[in-house]
């Protein structure tokens, strides 16, 4: 990433909205010194600055990914660290978790280290990579969790993998509880989703295709929140999708248990009921389930029980898509309509004034891993996003920035648009 701005910015007429301090101004001013917030600018300093006039639009820290995929090492082909990164700027985030997923897995340093060499290279944001929980993300034996903690890792998780075993999770949280690291989980018992397509109710029934039930995720749920009152490691459940799963975090977090949870945008706005034309674009790990989840996880998300909107971005190349559904990857190219999916069905549809959203896509999920990001306050980074939250917009296929050609929002109206977005006080994006 490039130095950030030799002139002091300030961007004028914004509504300013800070979650992490409270802060919320009809019509603010945000100064940017030397790549970090400012208070206020010294007379001289006023002089030279670059004025940015923002009437009509929102201010806020740049956004936290805690879930996302950027294909290098290994995937180049659905994704490179430049392309989603630029993807990544264009939705507003400015910081992101990379999953280990890659080819070879990051179980290891030196897998860890050259995704660090490539990122300080090509990545347009921040880029904080995530190590396996186990070798191969196999959930078998454990990775060396000390040593991905020395080389950098944000976190730990087996990704999409999970680990089955719930012995070999529970030394798994002991063992990164003494390395201070949070073990991210994705939540899915693969014994009973061998072959499931898509969510099991009504719609799998008409389109005659395997169904994944609830079960299947809450069951991880309910162990990973008993496991964590018995080791007392941090443990975050990624991209919940059942309301009964938001039900069970809701009732852990009402006994002190150190668990936190997450949703993605897209599950916060569809339901299983968009698969009645087959779009692979929109076969999902975990499923699209229906609407009274929808609405549960919405509700969890404005009382706190769920701390984070994640992106969940997992490209693939439309050639991979375009086949029968039951053949077709699992994942969706979510980064840069992730907000405007979110905004519309958060704010637009009633359920919650805009600062309730900035707080689960800021210092919502930069507090679960304890970064810091997610905040105008003086002396931070100076990393925030103009918003626009009145535009609508279709997605294009030619107009994204992603290499991935799985974006299941193109061609549908949204409600909400990131304009511009900055690092360390210089435009990564802006149109």
């Amino acid at each position: 990433m490039k130095a950030s701005n030799s002139k002091p910015l300030r961007i004028l007429g914004a509504r300013v909205i800070d979650p992490a301090s409270g802060r919320d101004e009809r019509k603010g001013e945000l100064c940017i010194v030397d790549g970090r917030f400012a208070e206020r600018l010294s007379p001289a300093q006023a002089r030279e600055a670059v004025t940015v006039k923002a009437d009509g639009l929102v201010v806020a820290p740049g956004f936290v990914d805690l879930c996302c995929r950027l294909g290098e090492p290994g995937r180049s082909a659905r994704e490179t660290v430049r392309t989603g990164t630029l993807a990544a700027a264009a939705g507003g985030f400015t910081t992101m978790v990379a999953m280990p997923d890659s080819l070879p897995a990051a179980d290891n340093v030196g897998t860890v280290q050259l995704l660090r060499e490539i990122c300080a290279r090509e990545a347009a944001v921040r880029v904080l990579p995530a190590g396996t929980l186990t070798k191969g993300h196999e959930g078998e034996a454990l990775a060396p969790l000390g040593s991905l903690r020395k080389a950098g890792v944000a976190a730990v998780t087996d990704t999409v993998s999970g680990v089955q075993n719930n012995e070999i999770m529970r030394r798994a949280l002991e063992y990164a509880a003494m390395f201070g690291l949070v073990v991210l989980d994705h939540c899915q018992d693969s014994s009973m989703t061998e072959g499931a397509q898509m969510h099991e109710g009504a719609w799998s029934l008409r389109l005659g295709l395997r169904g994944w039930p609830r079960a299947a995720e809450e069951i991880v749920v309910s162990s990973d929140c008993a496991l964590a009152a018995l080791t007392r490691a941090r443990i975050h459940l990624q991209h919940l999708s059942s309301g009964g799963s938001a039900e069970i975090v809701r009732q852990a977090k009402a006994r002190g248990l150190p668990v936190t949870a997450e949703v993605s945008a897209l599950h916060l706005l569809l339901t299983d009921a968009s698969l009645a034309g087959y779009d692979t674009r929109l076969k999902l790990n975990p499923p699209l389930r229906e609407e009274r989840d929808r609405l549960a996880l919405i509700a969890a998300l404005v009382d706190g029980t769920l701390d984070a909107v994640s992106s969940d971005h997992s490209p693939c190349t439309a050639t991979e898509k375009d086949c029968e559904f039951d053949q077709a990857p699992f994942g969706a190219a979510s980064l840069e309509t992730a907000f405007a999916a979110a905004h519309e069905a958060v704010v637009v549809d009633g359920h919650a004034p805009l600062p309730v959203l900035i707080k689960r896509l800021t210092c919502g999920p930069a507090r679960v891993l304890g970064l810091e990001a997610g905040t105008l306050a003086a002396g931070a980074a100076a990393d925030f996003t103009l918003l626009d939250p009145a535009a609508k917009w279709k997605p294009a296929a030619g107009g994204l920035l992603s290499k991935s050609g799985n974006d299941p929002l193109v061609g549908r109206t949204l409600h909400g648009r990131v304009r511009a977005t900055y690092v360390d006080g210089r435009k990564v994006f802006g149109d």
